[in-house]
């Protein structure tokens, strides 16, 4: 049964896991710069990701592979600057870590220091182990995820449901268990069947947050982007619209650029 909502006047690592131990269901959104996560972190949300999904929204790449370590840097240090209340996650981008656990200290380091960033996140488990050894050991948060990993879309081929197949859910499940025992404060579970995500989320005691992976997450995270209808191509079952940013934005730069043609704007009140 959960508990009276506390109120959290700043969330910390520490602060989800107790949000999971009394039953309160994490927020988490993306932001990639001031504005925007001025306008998340006062809504509330009590986790913001920085994405390497920037490379797609913010930048135009077809994956997240192209994005480098430097430019995640740059995002986390702007939305950062806007932050009072919640936790700042930042993706640790494709090539940072996954070969070397040296490299990979190094680049969390990097997002710690050069950014003021809260934690890092990395895809993967196992194959990980070293990697995310080597940063906890630093006193670095680390945050997992498992499911669909987008760093690794050209191994899969596609961006379908994972971890349907008996096998892949077994090995999933392993792999969420090593990382709550190396000490990951939590876990995004993306794109995986519904019941994994509660079999998984019952399973630990840290927080899950799901993206594609229903209702029994911990917490669940979306791409501010496409949570506003900024975005209006990319349509997966698991997002729900707030808002049809696209149409109302560009509906209102289309009659600005009217009333500049016909020279209503500016008019008598609008100049000095």
């Amino acid at each position: 049964m959960s508990v009276a909502k506390k109120e959290y006047k700043r969330i910390t690592v520490k602060s989800l896991v107790e949000m999971k131990k009394n039953g309160e269901k994490i927020s988490m959104l993306t932001a990639y710069d001031y504005s925007m996560a001025k306008i998340v972190d006062a809504a509330k949300v009590d986790v913001i990701l920085v994405g390497d999904s920037a490379s797609n929204v913010m930048a135009g790449h077809e994956t997240t592979l192209p994005i480098t370590l430097d430019q995640m840097i740059y995002h986390a240090s702007s939305v950062i600057r806007a932050i009072d209340r919640a936790l700042v996650v930042v993706d640790l981008p494709f090539g940072s870590y996954q070969s070397d656990p040296k490299e990979a200290l190094r680049s969390a380091i990097r997002i710690m220091k050069e950014s003021g960033a809260h934690a890092v996140k990395l895809e993967g488990g196992a194959e990980i182990k070293e990697s995310v050894k080597r940063i906890l050991a630093a006193g670095i948060p680390v945050m997992g995820h498992l499911g669909l990993t987008p760093q690794s879309i050209y191994k899969f081929g596609t961006y379908t449901v994972r971890a349907k197949e008996d096998e892949e859910a077994e090995q999933l499940m392993e792999d969420a268990k090593l990382l709550e025992k190396l000490g990951c404060f939590g876990l995004v579970l993306e794109k995986i069947p519904a019941e994994l995500t509660k079999k998984v989320s019952e399973s630990l005691t840290i927080p899950t947050i799901g993206i594609g992976g229903g209702k029994h997450a911990d917490g669940q995270v979306l791409v501010v982007h496409d949570l506003l209808g900024m975005t209006h191509e990319f349509n997966p079952r698991f997002l729900r619209r707030y808002m049809n940013l696209y149409e109302e934005m560009g509906n209102a730069i289309s009659n600005y650029v009217s009333d500049v043609k016909s020279q209503d704007f500016p008019n008598d009140d609008e100049q000095y």
